[in-house]
């Protein structure tokens, strides 16, 4: 089976919040976080619309014109698009470096078609998802959750604090609308 491109990018920090996304293919996105959560961005091609976290490991990306696709974030900052299609690789986090050097090394670098994203979810699967990533996140902030694991991993292009950049602990909790390099990839 023939592994998907990668494509890399990096985020960085705007002085108004806002995040402008270079990709290895010559693209850019500016990106900015809605009172909702999600993601609302732009391109240097004329698209736009928004990115959306559903459940764990899943990512909804929403085109102004009613296009959908999924992702599926992967760990190390690697996310995989449709069925295989292209990988991305955030270069701007830790998790997306160390995500980069297995890659250059041949290590996970395998990705198999169980790990590919859903070409299509329906309303229902998607509110699902939406309700139990929003129960997690509900048990998880209050007290001991009892439970060990890693909170869901870096959201493959999202952060190891589910905000974009590796912010320290008292931006995220301080309205958690912080920008991270891995904000849905």
């Amino acid at each position: 089976m023939t592994q998907p491109p990668e494509i890399t990018y990096s985020d960085e920090l705007l002085a108004d919040g806002t995040a402008h996304r270079r990709y290895s293919d010559g693209r850019s996105e500016w990106r900015s976080r809605g009172a909702d959560g999600r993601i609302h961005w732009r391109d240097d091609r004329g698209d736009s619309g928004t990115d959306e976290r559903l459940g764990r490991d899943l990512v909804k990306r929403t085109h102004a014109d009613g296009r959908v696709g999924y992702g599926r974030d992967l760990g190390y900052g690697r996310t995989v698009w449709g069925q295989g299609r292209y990988v991305l690789v955030n270069r701007s986090s830790f998790p997306g470096r160390v995500g980069v050097v297995l890659g250059a090394l041949g290590l996970g670098a395998g990705i198999a078609a169980a790990s590919y994203a859903p070409e299509l979810l329906s309303d229902d699967e998607e509110e699902e998802l939406r309700r139990e990533a929003a129960e997690r996140a509900r048990s998880s902030s209050g007290g001991d959750s009892g439970g060990g694991g890693d909170g869901g991993g870096d959201f493959g292009d999202f952060d190891d604090h589910g905000n974009g950049f590796d912010t320290p602990d008292d931006q995220q909790h301080a309205g958690g609308d912080a920008w991270d390099g891995d904000d849905f990839g």
